[in-house]
């Protein structure tokens, strides 16, 4: 389910990155990080398989929800690591501004 998880998310944020109108909102950063989850998790599955052969692919329930939880929080994580890295570059100088009117 984690490698499931982030190739979606991965395919959700490159489509967005294709789209885009402007690169202000680095979606590219996004993109990288999920790809490169998504690449560790298939890593992780083909030797899982090996060790488990056929066992693979019949997983228990709660292999399947710990699992699953594991997959958002791995993108729950990118979208902060990419959020915290877009505050810190502030491309449209909107934390600027509200920390001068603060001020």
């Amino acid at each position: 389910m984690t490698l499931l998880i982030t190739v979606f998310a991965a395919v959700t944020a490159t489509i967005l990155w294709y789209n885009r109108k402007d690169d202000s909102m680095r979606l590219g950063t996004l993109c990288f990080l999920y790809w490169g989850a998504s690449i560790m998790w298939l890593v992780d599955a083909i030797f899982e398989y090996v060790e488990l052969q056929a066992e693979y692919f019949t997983p228990a329930l709660e292999d399947i929800i710990n699992d699953s939880f594991l997959g958002l929080s791995v993108v729950a994580l990118g979208l902060v690591i990419w959020l915290v890295r877009l505050l810190i570059a502030d491309p449209k100088g909107s934390v600027r501004r509200a920390l001068k009117k603060n001020a």
